[in-house]
């Protein structure tokens, strides 16, 4: 039998499990147990792994990975269930008042009247000796601290002093961690927050990692357990021990990297809709966005998913006042304990309109329908876009046409309109919520609305998506297996790294080190070597040099379904990605798994004609990873770098008064893709070039696009 990959997502009402093909990635079998909180999540593993092999003939040596996505680390922070934290800070002298402060954290509000709680204890790191490491840990153990953090300015150039507190604590049986191993950026403030919301995690996570990692170990699959990262990725249990907070959010991020792995999206907005939220996120240039989280209101140094969530979804509810529509949600059928209208199977008769209070503070607006038969049913989003043929035939969120109309006949006679005029003002309240945070991503992220595709995951996504897109006039579709979307995201993730350092001009040595340093972290976390990706970023405005890598747990190709296109499918794919039409799409140049796709189409305006040029760079599978229009491109072989792409780069550049700005830059070649669009001069551009092409040879051809 083929090998299989297998992920988990453990969720808070359902467990959910999917089998994948490790070759062709198609879905083999998908899942569904209630979560066992009562028993233990490890029990509720253990047995919808073993039901998983059974009911699917696996056998458990035929499994080559398995993952899981898990919400505990998010859950401790929202409900406190976390440890009590010591800060041993250490500074010294004219640094060591200003570093006393930074390190002493306080309380962290993780919720409403939910806490972090921290003991605290400063060091002069200059006249540090055992004795006193050992004092201090003992006072902040007598201040009933379970953890300790050990934090010290400008650790991240030389951790010595953390690692003598780190080890002295683990002597006494403690867990211990310091700011160094959590971020190598300066900030000391925030560092040590992050140190300090990780290190409250410790106990916990510590206990559910062991239990979950003997609970794959019982199923007697021999493949190491897998968990998901914040940020999409993957990383081994061991590496869980040291830093849970990688784990915050990592629910999130199961369903836009599955979005990511499984559908080929280039450009996107991603929707993960359930029954109460949305959680909405965004693609470009085929990676996930990413920015700095925040816990209890303060900044940290985590970097995760950019998710947005807002309180529209497949059970939102109907708000009425004064016989009109006033709102779509916050609450949920869920929260009220209703049914949903447009899934009622059994014949029912309507009697009359009711208004309800899900919560105790909510107002008594929200419509539900009673039966003769005596039960009650609400009103929901997911029944006003089934009643306007928004959800198709099979998809999870279709519901009973007829019982759902009979049902919304009741509500449009209540405020004297049509059936179809009431969904669809419903469906616009909800839409019109949307199309703001949708702008806002747009703007911030600098998409092309006409590149864009707006991607449905989830039990609901099909509840939302088509009618957001043709109320903004974009592309959409609705994701393979929605429902298992995130499940699918947890068993084809790759192992993901990644290293910030506080570096002011770096230099190529500077580059090649924390490169170097990925790789080793990486490859730590679980990944194989031969199979890792590294990209390059530098923020001259913050100092930052930031290094990412992907790598697999196993020899595979990354990009599913990875079946050779010929050209003239590459040309068709291109040309519904440009959304120009077909004849005016031509292949320029290729290397390597690239093809450069060029549309140029002609414009009028008024009496003038002006031509639009777009370029799509897309690979032998058919995936583009690149489209833009008025972008520049040239192809060069690695030896022509000083007399062709130089002067294509000067070309591109604008220059004024008081600097000159480069483009952004993408490089293709062989397999690689690398993105140069942080640099700012032409100095760093070439310096993490050279790193990057260094085992090219002369003759090895590249493509390099360009724009301002």
């Amino acid at each position: 039998m083929s090998k299989v990959r297998i992920g988990i997502d453990v969720g808070g009402t359902f467990t959910d499990a999917v089998a994948i093909n490790n070759e062709t990635y198609e879905l083999m079998a998908k899942l569904k147990i209630p979560t066992t909180h009562k028993e233990g999540v490890a029990v509720g593993i253990v047995k919808i792994i073993k039901q998983l092999l059974e009911e699917n003939n696996i056998a458990p040596e035929d499994v080559n990975f398995i993952a899981h996505g898990t919400t505990q680390a998010t859950n401790a922070l929202l409900e406190g269930d976390v440890a009590r934290v010591g800060v041993v800070g250490m500074g010294t002298g004219i640094d060591g008042r200003g570093a006393k402060k930074e390190t002493n954290v306080q309380e962290i509000e993780l919720a409403p009247n939910k806490y972090l709680h921290t003991a605290f204890e400063f060091l002069d790191s200059n006249a540090l000796s055992d004795d006193q490491i050992s004092e201090t840990i003992n006072l902040l153990v007598e201040k009933n601290s379970e953890v300790i953090v050990a934090s010290e300015a400008y650790s991240v150039d030389n951790p010595e002093n953390e690692l003598k507190v780190i080890d002295n604590a683990k002597e006494k049986g403690l867990y211990a961690t310091g700011g160094h191993e959590i971020s190598q950026l300066y900030g000391l403030k925030m560092r040590t927050r992050t140190a300090v919301v990780n290190a409250s995690l410790i106990p916990k996570m510590m206990q559910t990692a062991n239990m979950t990692e003997q609970a794959v170990k019982d199923t007697k699959i021999s493949s190491n357990l897998m968990i998901m990262r914040c940020d999409g990725g993957v990383m081994s249990i061991n590496e869980v021990r040291k830093r849970p907070i990688l784990t915050m959010l990592s629910g999130l991020a199961a369903g836009v990297a599955g979005a990511l792995m499984y559908e080929k999206i280039s450009d996107g907005i991603f929707f993960e809709v359930g029954g109460t939220s949305i959680d909405i996120s965004v693609i470009k240039n085929g990676k996930v966005m990413i920015k700095y989280a925040q816990v209890g209101g303060h900044k940290t140094y985590l970097r995760s998913l950019d998710v947005r969530t807002l309180a529209v979804a497949g059970g939102s509810m109907i708000r009425v006042k004064n016989k009109e529509i006033v709102d779509v949600g916050p609450r949920s059928a869920h929260i009220a304990g209703i049914e949903y209208e447009c899934f009622i199977s059994d014949s029912t008769n309507f009697a009359d309109i009711e208004f309800v209070s899900p919560r105790e503070d909510d107002p008594c607006e929200y419509a539900i329908v009673k039966c003769e038969q005596g039960n009650n049913y609400s009103y929901t989003l997911a029944g006003a876009a089934n009643l306007l043929g928004y959800i198709p035939d099979g998809d999870y969120a279709y519901g009973n046409a007829e019982n759902n109309k009979k049902a919304w006949k009741v509500l449009a006679d209540y405020l004297g309109m049509s059936v179809e005029d009431t969904a669809r003002k419903v469906i616009n309240v909800a839409t019109d919520k949307l199309v703001g945070l949708i702008d806002e991503l747009v703007h911030e992220y600098e998409l092309d609305k006409k590149f864009i595709t707006l991607v449905g995951g989830g039990g609901s996504g099909a509840v939302v998506v088509p009618a957001l897109a043709e109320k903004m006039g974009m592309q959409c579709k609705i994701a393979k297996n929605a429902p298992y979307i995130s499940t699918i995201g947890v068993a084809l993730a790759m192992v993901s790294e990644e290293i910030e350092r506080s570096i002011s001009n770096p230099t190529e040595q500077d580059i090649k080190q924390i490169r170097s340093d990925i790789i080793e972290k990486i490859v730590q976390s679980g990944a194989k070597e031969e199979t890792v990706d590294v990209s390059i970023e530098i923020d001259s405005q913050k100092n930052v040099v930031r290094a990412v890598a992907t790598g697999s747990t196993e020899f595979r190709n990354k990009d599913l379904n990875a079946t050779e296109l010929d050209e003239d499918a590459l040309l068709k794919i291109s040309s519904e990605a440009l959304v120009t039409p077909l004849e005016t799409v031509e292949c320029r140049c290729k290397t390597g798994r690239w093809y450069l796709m060029e549309s140029v189409t002609e414009q009028k305006k008024f009496l003038f004609k002006s031509k639009i040029r777009s370029v799509a760079v897309i690979d032998r599978e058919g995936v583009v990873r690149f489209k833009r229009e008025k972008t520049n491109y040239v192809i060069f072989n690695k030896q022509e770098r000083e007399n062709v792409f130089i002067p294509f780069i000067d070309e591109n550049t604008v220059y004024s008064d008081a600097n000159a700005t480069i483009p952004k830059v993408f490089l293709f070649y062989k397999e690689k893709m690398l993105d140069l669009t942080g640099m700012q001069n032409m100095t760093q551009l070439l310096s993490i070039m050279d790193v990057e092409t260094e085992m090219l040879k002369d003759d090895d051809s590249i493509i390099a696009v360009a724009y301002k």
